[in-house]
């Protein structure tokens, strides 16, 4: 798997904000597929930082409905990166 495969955006949200203020964890939206040393290889390689741990879970997909006729969205997964102590969060990060 490719490494921008693999991780596929950062989540900002108000939970992940309060997540952040401490200055070492970073929560990204992933693949499904992807397994927690394949998420550390590739946050380590894309942002030169080195990762302590990484939590991962599942967010699962709501039904949705219009009309008479529901739907489903799809399941996804996040992770939750912890930055070793000392090491700095990334420019792009910091003012969101």
């Amino acid at each position: 798997m490719n490494l921008t495969d693999v991780i596929r955006r950062p989540l900002i949200t108000e939970k992940t904000s309060i997540l952040r203020e401490d200055g070492r964890t970073i929560v990204f939206h992933v693949a499904t597929r992807a397994n927690k040393t394949e998420i550390k290889r590739a946050i380590q390689r894309l942002l030169g930082s080195k990762v302590e741990s990484v939590r991962t879970s599942i967010a699962h997909g709501k039904v949705k409905r219009q009309g008479r006729f529901a739907g489903r969205r799809s399941d996804w997964k996040k992770a939750y990166v912890r930055l070793r102590p000392g090491e700095k969060m990334p420019e792009f990060l910091e003012g969101a």
